[in-house]
């Protein structure tokens, strides 16, 4: 069979505060439009499906609009479990029925245990749990840690083995070894925060969801999909998209790319340059940008100005930036200067400019009223 590997899509997500609801919704379709290409025979999704345990109306109406185009309308299967930032009890709100139209949602560790069997696949869909639901499923006073407690439920899947069909693990959780990026929760259990992976060696394939970049871990028998969008700057650079996987003759997996409806881009300019016309015409403008800016001098009202310009803004970082300016902080506070002198250098350090006559005198006022309010104490 072939199937389609996405995860992590946290419908109702923001980024930086802008709202990616239509992000999202462009992302849903364009998943669905690939496993049509693709003529896949079922579409998994491996875990937070929603962003918040509690998502908002429009989060959830988005995606009971995509449910409703993937699984009712264009007939796919869809194989999907809950993750760290769903909640189990508010998502499986509906499940007993959901399997009617081959929607099958497993929220709780013990239906992990009953696999799906599709064509020439066994489905195992274990959603995320933490290591007291399976040291209470398993009677079991020793499970403490994640690793104890996959150690467990595999054996138990394992007794549920066909031989003649691929064996398919659909999680979400941390494999040891694979890469963070800043917008994943981090997930950490008894002092350990991590899967070995050679525990997941008796699986054909292991879909995963949890970590946001594709390139996460790299063990030939699993992969996570990583998100349909980048969450966070320190995404900037990955490729987003799903794995298309087909299990015979033997597994095999390809990736293919998202186009987001805003990419998400550096750019490297001076204010000058930044607002005027022939360069930012040159731009797309719609992007989620973060600018480094080249500029040293005081710019008044200066992200308000960029505002009008580029509407999502996500972060502005002036080149000779905070690092730097700490360092110079350190040199002159080792120099001997009076209050006066240290501002003053510290201001044509971080400028190039001097002081005006008239910011010497409100430097000299600032400090007088501070040292009559200490006298004051």
């Amino acid at each position: 069979m072939r199937f389609l590997h996405t995860a992590d899509w946290h419908i109702g997500k923001k980024l930086h505060g802008y709202d990616l609801l239509e992000d999202q919704k462009k992302s849903m379709l364009d998943i669905l439009s690939i496993a049509k290409k693709e003529n896949v025979d079922a579409i998994v999704i491996a875990g937070d499906l929603y962003d918040r345990s509690v998502p908002s109306v429009e989060a959830v109406e988005a995606f009971n609009q995509q449910l409703i185009k993937m699984n009712l309308e264009e007939k796919f299967p869809l194989f999907a479990i809950s993750g760290n930032h769903d909640s189990s009890t508010r998502l499986e709100a509906g499940a007993p029925w959901f399997s009617q139209t081959e929607f099958y949602l497993n929220t709780r560790l013990e239906q992990a245990f009953v696999p799906i069997e599709w064509e020439d696949a066994q489905f195992f869909l274990l959603p995320y749990f933490e290591p007291i639901a399976a040291r209470l499923y398993f009677g079991d006073e020793s499970i403490r840690t994640l690793p104890q407690a996959m150690e467990k439920i595999i054996s138990e899947m394992k007794k549920k083995f066909l031989p003649d069909k691929k064996h398919i693990l659909v999680s979400h959780f941390f494999v040891a070894g694979s890469e963070k990026t800043d917008s994943e929760t981090k997930i950490e259990v008894g002092g350990l925060d991590g899967v070995p992976g050679g525990m997941l060696k008796d699986f054909d394939y292991v879909a995963l969801g949890h970590l946001h970049g594709k390139d996460a871990l790299h063990q030939e028998n699993a992969r996570y999909s990583g998100s349909p969008l980048k969450f966070s700057l320190s995404e900037m650079n990955q490729t987003k998209g799903v794995w298309i996987v087909e299990t015979q003759p033997s597994i095999c997996y390809r990736f293919v790319e998202l186009t987001p409806l805003h990419e998400m881009t550096e750019v490297t300019a001076s204010f000058n340059e930044l607002t005027s016309p022939a360069f930012y015409q040159e731009m797309n403008r719609e992007d989620y940008l973060q600018i480094q800016l080249t500029d040293r001098a005081i710019i008044p009202n200066m992200m308000n100005q960029l505002r009008q310009i580029y509407p999502r803004i996500l972060s502005v970082e002036r080149v000779n930036g905070r690092e730097e300016g700490t360092k110079r902080q350190i040199t002159l506070q080792k120099k001997n200067l009076n209050p006066q002198e240290l501002i003053a250098t510290f201001f044509e350090e971080m400028t190039d400019e001097k002081l005006t006559e008239r910011q010497k005198i409100w430097i000299d006022e600032g400090l007088q009223n501070l040292n009559d309010w200490e006298r004051k104490k």
